[in-house]
């Protein structure tokens, strides 16, 4: 398939190279409670794929000898495999200030037998960023599936009663996914939006909202393709294109690591099997084959679902870019 979206990098005479790395993001596996219709992953119950404990030490070991300030779990839930606890406490160990994040999705919060995690994450300050795509009832639910929004509001506020969301050592943020093909609105505006909604209805409070775009990958460019909208999104997302977004894309400064420990630019590519391989030898890298002095300025692999990451704002995962 032709790469539109390197030819339009060479159109704008830019290129896309690694800068260096600030953030590691492991997405230890596509296990989860949920089966959501944007999910790029195509997580759910039924996947038995996720990260071995020999693995987790592995990163933790590599991750020991740089100086990269954030760990970012990230999934399917990441909370489900078997080792998140000792994952985050391991690294709390090596490394007391390095900061972490838990990608999740709410709903995991109360289900039967996680019921310590929230006092958990407070515990060892881990900050959270949940999915949380409308705050109307009809919106989530028809995304993420029928009783998601009210567990999900449930677990906003036993989250808040433990001070996330107010304590500054517990950073609450919440991300929005569009349900269906458009762009995300302005995120600052929508941020108001929300944190209006929530506080009035259901008395919760938040730190920032992250608006970020749907890619045309995994489930969502199933659903796509089923309803023969795939193209016409696509020439949404090229038309979109904002050449300012460019230095701000997270490949630039993310390493992103597979549940076997493989790497690659970004989780998009790594749900596309665009893993990184020796220049010389072509053979496929994991984590502890690469020298983390050695990554800066590396080119970025792209593809033409690099458009959703480029179109109108910018969408990373940490919201809009420009």
């Amino acid at each position: 398939m032709m790469n539109r979206f390197a030819e339009k990098l060479a159109a704008h005479s830019l290129s896309l190279r690694r800068a260096r790395p600030e953030i590691l993001q492991v997405n230890v596996g596509k296990l989860c409670n949920l089966t959501c219709m944007h999910c790029h992953v195509n997580a759910g119950p039924k996947r038995k794929e996720f990260m071995t404990r020999k693995t987790v030490d592995r990163i933790i070991n590599w991750l020991a000898r740089t100086q990269i300030p954030t760990l970012d779990l990230t999934g399917g839930a990441p909370e489900m495999i078997p080792d998140f606890r000792y994952f985050i406490e391991r690294v709390k160990v090596l490394a007391p200030s390095r900061h972490m994040i838990d990608r999740c999705n709410l709903t995991i919060l109360l289900q039967h037998g996680y019921g310590d995690l929230p006092e958990f994450l407070a515990m060892n300050k881990v900050e959270i960023i949940a999915s949380m795509p409308c705050y109307s009832a009809k919106n989530v639910d028809a995304q993420r599936g029928e009783g998601v929004f009210d567990d999900s509001i449930a677990a906003l506020q036993l989250l808040n009663s433990l001070g996330y969301g107010s304590d500054p050592e517990l950073p609450l943020h919440l991300v929005y996914n569009p349900v269906g093909t458009f762009l995300p609105p302005l995120q600052d505006e929508l941020e108001v939006d929300f944190k209006r909604e929530l506080k009035e209805h259901f008395g919760i409070v938040f730190n920032e909202l992250y608006a970020l775009a749907n890619l045309p990958i995994g489930r969502f460019a199933s659903y796509l393709r089923h309803n023969g909208k795939l193209e016409e999104y696509m020439q949404l997302l090229i038309h979109a294109f904002n050449p300012a977004t460019i230095s701000g894309l997270m490949c630039c400064n993310t390493i992103s690591v597979g549940w076997r420990g493989e790497v690659y630019d970004c989780d998009f590519n790594q749900q596309l099997g665009m893993q990184w391989s020796d220049n010389g030898t072509r053979e496929r890298l994991f984590l502890w084959d690469i020298d983390p002095d050695k990554i800066e300025n590396r080119e970025i692999s792209t593809g033409n679902h690099c458009f959703g990451c480029t179109a109108g704002a910018g969408s990373s995962c940490g919201g809009a870019i420009v």
